[in-house]
């Protein structure tokens, strides 16, 4: 039985590596986020305007416990899940973790490909956008830094790099040699 948990700050690649990954494995994809979607019929951001980030956080929880038993998967979390309740601990025990770490100029570079879809950073301008990741990522860094595993993400702007971080992951979970 096979379990990933991808997480990371938005734009370290969580889905893009998670898809890639899975599809290189054999395994089944879930972005927690597209599961917590389709489960309530509504976008992230609808359940974030009608009950508050802690409404959110709950179904993202209830939701993280039903996905994370799923097997022969790898799942991407959304940025914020491993920070609240006791999510990180849960993950640690449900499967192998692993923490795409990007530093702030790379998850920055990153966000700026995909911006239209991010509603939290429209908006902002590129010193307060930097600020912004550089502050919230050093926030969620004690929660991220307790995955078993740690991989430093470079620029993934072409597929031979998503291709090269998948081999990578791959060898760091020590799933082929």
């Amino acid at each position: 039985m096979v379990r990933i948990i991808l997480l990371g700050y938005m734009g370290a690649g969580k889905t893009t590596i998670g898809k890639a990954l899975a599809k290189e494995l054999g395994l089944k994809f879930y972005d927690l986020d597209w599961y917590i979607e389709t489960r309530f019929c509504k976008k992230v951001s609808e359940i974030f305007a009608t009950e508050g980030e802690e409404g959110f956080r709950k179904k993202e929880r209830n939701m993280l416990h039903e996905v994370a038993e799923f097997e022969n998967v790898v799942i991407s979390l959304g940025g914020g899940a491993p920070c609240f309740f006791d999510n990180m601990e849960y993950i640690n025990q449900q499967g192998d973790t692993v923490y795409l770490k990007g530093t702030p100029e790379v998850l920055y570079q990153h966000l700026l490909m995909g911006k239209g879809k991010r509603p939290l950073l429209e908006g902002k301008t590129k010193e307060e956008l930097e600020a912004y990741i550089r502050t919230s990522l050093e926030g969620r860094e004690p929660f991220y830094s307790q995955a078993k595993h740690i991989y430093n993400i470079q620029m993934m702007g072409e597929k031979d790099k998503v291709d090269e971080a998948v081999k990578e992951v791959i060898k760091l979970l020590k799933i082929r040699d």
